[in-house]
């Protein structure tokens, strides 16, 4: 870790008999960070000095401390070149100090405030690399907890460095923290820990994925005057990106989902993109167009016509949905066209395809019917012969507050919803875009408008989008398809 220098000790400290404390490299609500001399190896390292304010309460401070000696703990567990390497804790004298690799680079939020927003290419490197740090410490079971830009660390050649776990969490450990606060960045928060809900590997990535919207767009798309503020425009608002497209926009795009279950994961997020890095000439439409400078230049933004209006809050609008299909089918796909096996959208509700209660098969169940506006579609044994399967289904945004995002959108981030899904081992058949067929089904404006507090035990899919498959001829399924 480093900074600025902002001034050298007239009498050196020495700690632990071994490390001469040298210059104050920055400070901040959990210490100082010392940039000292190890005279035992005869290397230079960072110092994080614990340094708690006065009147701070025991059981508080307990608190803190604990969270300081498990930054080192988990820290100390990883092994990545993306994350910054934890050698040593000392207790001395009621203090404790966390002896780390000194990283000579600005933070990601330095350098953006200093030149403006990243080009596409070298935002790409830095996202590969975060999300191999990220995957070293998911892997061990640590969850961040706070990934922000001031969090990445990037040095003059281009490495990137993920720094401060102070307040990440072992995912089984019990959370340290007091009672009814919130632990992280509130611009970098995601909607399900907004929730309420514990921190995980997908809110990590959520986190990400803002973290790499501020370094491509130069600004973060929730940022606002007040907590509050900030927390509602996570939840309720729809920005859009401007200056990201292809592959980088689709990533950021699929990292940020509001529901984590739609979320992409880091290895799809990482291959897209290690695969989008590795193509020297880009096909029309994806990819980064080629940058002749590593100056921060305005890159020249080439989309797809339904690419229009990438919405960060959930639409890939195809490109997240395709890029992913090849992934998992070993190739990669460019296209217009939507997948061959996807059917034509289905709505339920007032103005649709089909009524709420011809369709009453849930997710991860099985319907005696084919979707059709002629038919109700009612839950069968899966283990019996049967036509259809509801293979996945969230709620778009998690939240009964969003207002209705229009039909053209729902429609899709259902498709997008639906294509990941029926392209991943979920749905794992040989050969099965000639094999079935598959189908988003989403609600209508006047489903989306009811109020979920006067809905039925019975009718509480009134925001859901689901995806359905069935064979291709349209004959009975003897075997569950999907993987549960």
């Amino acid at each position: 870790m480093t900074g600025p220098t902002q001034g050298v000790s007239a009498r050196p400290r020495v700690i632990a008999g071994r490390y001469t404390l040298l210059a104050e490299l920055g400070r901040g609500g959990m210490g100082v960070v010392w940039r000292a001399q190890d005279n035992v190896i005869g290397r230079q390292v960072a110092i994080k000095e614990l340094h708690l304010p006065d009147g701070i309460a025991v059981e508080e401070r307990r608190v803190l401390e604990e969270r300081v000696l498990r930054e080192a703990r988990t820290a100390g567990r990883l092994n990545d070149p993306g994350v910054v390497t934890v050698y040593d804790v000392v207790a001395e004298a009621g203090m404790t100090y966390i002896v780390m690799e000194l990283v000579e680079a600005a933070t990601l939020s330095t350098l953006v405030a200093a030149h403006g927003p990243m080009p596409q290419d070298r935002v790409i490197s830095m996202a590969i690399q975060a999300l191999s740090a990220l995957d070293s410490a998911h892997q061990a079971g640590i969850v961040h907890r706070d990934v922000k830009p001031g969090n990445l660390m990037i040095t003059p050649n281009g490495r990137v460095k993920l720094t401060d776990f102070g307040i990440a969490q072992a995912v089984d450990d019990p959370r340290l923290t007091t009672a009814g606060s919130l632990i992280g960045s509130p611009a970098y928060m995601s909607p399900e820990r907004i929730h309420g809900n514990e921190a995980s590997p997908a809110s990590d990535l959520w986190a990400l994925g803002a973290t790499l919207c501020y370094a491509v767009e130069g600004a973060n798309p929730y940022e606002r005057s007040t907590t509050a503020s900030t927390l509602h425009a996570i939840m309720n608002e729809m920005p859009r990106l401007t200056r990201a497209h292809g592959v980088l926009g689709a990533v950021i795009t699929g990292l940020m989902m509001p529901d984590p279950n739609a979320r992409l994961t880091g290895p799809q997020a990482r291959a897209m993109l290690e695969r989008a890095a590795a193509q020297p000439t880009p096909p029309t439409g994806f990819g980064v167009p080629p940058n002749q400078t590593m100056h921060y230049t305005q890159p020249t933004a080439v989309r797809k016509p339904w690419l229009k209006g990438v919405l960060i809050t959930g639409t890939a609008v195809a490109a997240v949905a395709l890029l992913v299909a090849g992934l998992f089918l070993g190739r990669w796909w460019f296209t217009d066209q939507p997948p061959a096996a996807m059917a034509e959208t289905i709505t339920y509700g007032p103005g649709g395809t089909i009524e709420p209660t011809q369709f009453k098969a849930g997710s991860g169940q099985c319907g005696d019917n084919l979707v059709d506006p002629n038919t109700t579609v009612n839950y069968t044994d899966c283990d019996e012969p049967h036509r259809t399967e509801v293979y996945a289904a969230a709620e778009p945004f998690g939240s009964d507050k969003m207002p209705y995002p229009g039909d053209e959108w729902l429609r899709g981030y259902a498709e997008n919803f639906c294509t990941l899904h029926f392209m991943s081992d979920r749905v794992p058949v040989e050969d099965k875009q000639s094999k079935l067929r598959y189908v988003a089904v989403v609600p209508t404006a006047g489903v989306w408008a009811e109020d979920p507090a006067k809905a039925s035990s019975d009718d509480k899919r009134f925001r859901d989008v689901a995806c359905v498959l069935w064979n291709k001829d349209g004959s009975a399924l003897n075997d569950q398809v999907y993987a549960k």
